[in-house]
């Protein structure tokens, strides 16, 4: 049977992710390393949309270890793709020439439409029994949505806010006002409610991905709400009132109280109230009566793709 190890390199706005996978030609794959870096690419980029001097130096000290990481690896061919904070950045080209120049190389930037497209993939391959629900995808600087039916996509779309950008812009880090966070959620809300699937898709579970979310998963985890005895977060289900109550008790907290509660990932306190507001405002809007956590997205979505193009 043949193989092929591929490394893929998942550059996001508020994190950088690097996966070493065997394919195999039966369609399988393994997993051979998988690491999470913190890197905040989009921090700071406000109305300039421009990548900050000080996030790209973050994210070429990870990229350095990445690249050891594949040298250790017998890999055969290295993918490298970013989303939100690279494909909105006014600076775009000067990075790419950057990171070429620097790691030998060249970054794929995906579009917010290949992204959900990918969302959809992965999630496809990795929750067969969910024959139609919609696909959240709640990252630094953007989310992607696709509903689908009967696993058909019926849509694939991208809007242009996440959990680094909206805490920045509302003011959503610290001690956070009410009227604030109203003022995200009409925004948000103000959103979704220009896509046409919206009401085509009433009552509609939602498949959750991306960190925030994984977040909400293993804050809900920690107070016993979900399915006990599994090892995993994926599959796991989460009722819409749930949802609720834990962003009506993270948004009464100070950044402080926040970094102690359970479950969640201390770097993420100050990005998490505008980490679940695509989600809280999409659960309304849909009148969701759940939503169930997904582990694989676009990397497993691309991985798809590549056997198929690689074996088939």
């Amino acid at each position: 049977m043949r193989e092929k190890t591929i490394a893929i390199i998942d550059l996001g706005s508020n994190s950088a992710r690097l996966v070493v996978e065997k394919l195999k030609e039966n369609g399988s794959y393994r997993e051979l390393y998988r690491v999470k870096e913190d890197t905040r690419l989009s921090k700071g980029m406000g109305t300039a949309l421009l990548l900050k001097e000080e996030q790209i130096q973050k994210t070429f000290s990870v990229l350095e270890k990445y690249q050891q990481v594949i040298r250790t690896y017998s890999v055969d061919q290295v993918y490298a793709i970013t989303t939100a904070a690279v494909r909105t950045a006014k600076n775009q080209a000067d990075f790419l020439q950057r990171v070429k120049a620097r790691f030998g190389f060249d970054l794929r930037v995906l579009t917010g439409e290949e992204e959900a497209h990918y969302d959809y993939l992965g999630v496809l391959t990795s929750l067969p029994e969910e024959r139609s629900a919609v696909i959240l995808d709640t990252g630094g600087a953007s989310v992607e949505l696709v509903p689908y039916r009967d696993r058909k996509a019926e849509a694939e779309v991208s809007l242009p806010f996440g959990a680094v950008n909206l805490s920045e812009k509302y003011h959503l880090a610290d001690k956070v006002k009410q009227a604030d966070i109203l003022a995200a959620c009409r925004e948000v809300a103000t959103s979704y409610a220009q896509l046409p699937f919206i009401k085509s898709n009433q009552g509609q579970p939602i498949i959750l991905l991306g960190g925030a979310n994984r977040s909400l998963a293993k804050m809900a985890e920690k107070k016993g709400w979900t399915q006990q005895g599994q090892k995993s977060l994926h599959g796991l289900f989460l009722t819409a009132e749930h949802v609720e109550e834990v962003f009506f008790e993270i948004a009464q907290m100070d950044r402080q109280e926040r970094e102690h509660f359970a479950g969640l990932e201390k770097s993420r306190a100050d990005i998490i109230i505008s980490g679940l507001l695509p989600v809280l405002n999409l659960v309304r809007q849909l009148h969701s009566p759940k939503v169930i956590f997904s582990e694989s997205g676009v990397r497993e979505g691309l991985i798809f793709e590549l056997i198929q193009k690689e074996f088939h």
